[in-house]
């Protein structure tokens, strides 16, 4: 109440004031003595014009801001807003926050400065009023607002200062009131912030969620993988280890050895961990020496892996993954078989882990579906975030090189 009674008497003294300059002025010119009763009543016209706009514009300010103190009754509105974003990116909001505002025109926005000025048009809140040209109120109103937003770099954030006010010098304030339009435009321009803001999060939250999601689903097509395959697998080196007990039991007891050695390894890693080069070097040979018993001289195995290199960080499987493609899509469907290369090397780019073979290459009728080498790649996609890759080439004369490339730390970046 206070507030609005303060108010009430600092425009009516102020034009008061200035109605009785005009009004002494205009009865003391020599020729307009007699005529004191039409100054009188122009006075008496603009103080009741003036205290009735400034009563609409109290009851729209407490409409607008639910509230009537000092902030929500000056013409002129400053907000400080912290943006979580890197400075450049909190201008490209707030930038974009300024053009989407009602009204807006004549935006000049300077990056490099970090600043945006623009106008906006001053409405109508009414429509045209019937006295407009009367109303005192009106009479040295701007027909635009003006706003200037400056980003200040703060780290890894960015602060916006913002200032809406009338496109007018400051002394007007004292006869001219603007219906809480700044007040609405600040508050407009500081939703639109807080929304872009809400927007960006819940993408970045949908994002991460779509990258869980898809780690899960990578890792719950691998493990359908390992269910199709593994028993099969099993059954035939059982079955083979079964029949080799009567013909050559030396054979059948090396046999479920390396079946051994190859359980070994694989049952700690039944979970999409990290393992290492060695560890899947020793799987990948147990299950060759295995096919070897099975394979006979069909099958020729050659190893050339450096022992520095041996504890290099590998996703398990993926080696794995790609001996078993050299087997079944190389050199099971040939009749005379052929060589398994198991090669690794250092260079710039980190270790790069080949398997080759001499099989049938490229046919597309034993190139299978290719899901072990999606399913690898997508690991790959998923944990190293693009440091790491598997190329898939020709071998020369005959057959398929299959190289897996990580980094030489095998630092992964976990989505």
């Amino acid at each position: 109440m206070f507030k609005r009674l303060f108010f009430l008497l600092r425009i009516t003294i102020t034009w008061g004031l200035a109605v009785s300059l005009v009004v002494g002025m205009y009865s003391s010119l020599p020729l307009i003595g007699n005529f004191e009763l039409p100054a009188v009543l122009f006075g008496f016209g603009t103080m009741g014009l003036v205290i009735a706009g400034a009563f609409s514009h109290l009851h729209r300010v407490k409409l607008v801001a639910g509230r009537i103190d000092n902030e929500t009754l000056d013409n002129r509105q400053k907000r400080l807003i912290e943006i979580p974003l890197e400075a450049g990116e909190a201008f490209d909001l707030v930038d974009a926050a300024i053009r989407e505002l009602p009204g807006v025109s004549d935006v000049r926005s300077a990056r490099d400065s970090l600043q945006v000025r623009a106008k906006v048009a001053r409405p109508q809140l009414y429509g045209e009023p019937p006295l407009r040209r009367w109303n005192p109120l009106l009479w040295f109103a701007p027909e635009h607002n003006q706003l200037q937003a400056t980003v200040l770099p703060a780290g890894d954030s960015g602060r916006v200062t913002l200032i809406c006010e009338p496109e007018s010098p400051a002394w007007r304030d004292w006869f001219l009131v603007d219906d809480g339009i700044n007040y609405e435009n600040a508050e407009a321009i500081s939703r639109a912030i807080t929304r872009r803001i809400g927007e960006r999060r819940r993408s970045e939250q949908a994002s991460a969620t779509q990258t869980a999601t898809e780690k899960e689903l990578s890792e719950a097509r691998l493990h359908l993988l390992h269910a199709q395959v593994e028993p099969h697998f099993l059954y035939n080196t059982l079955a083979s280890a079964q029949l080799l007990t009567r013909s050559d039991p030396a054979r059948a007891e090396a046999m479920l050895g390396h079946l051994i050695q190859y359980l070994r390894r694989s049952l700690p890693n039944a979970e999409d961990e990290m393992s290492t080069l060695g560890t899947e070097l020793e799987r990948a040979l147990a299950y060759l020496e295995i096919l070897k018993i099975r394979m006979g001289e069909r099958l020729n195995v050659q190893t050339d892996i450096p022992d520095e290199l041996r504890a290099t960080p590998l996703p398990a499987m993926m080696l794995q993954t790609l001996v078993e493609n050299a087997i079944k899509h190389g050199l099971e469907p040939r009749t005379g078989g052929g060589t398994v290369w198991l090669r690794a090397r250092r260079d710039d780019a980190g270790v790069a882990v080949t398997v080759a073979d001499d099989g049938d290459g490229f046919n597309s009728k034993t190139s299978g579906t290719g899901i072990g080498l999606k399913n690898v790649r997508e690991r790959l996609r998923l944990r190293y975030n693009g440091a790491a890759n598997l190329s898939v080439a020709a071998n020369f004369p005959r057959g398929v090189a299959a190289t897996l490339t990580v980094p030489a730390s095998g630092a992964a970046s976990h989505a």
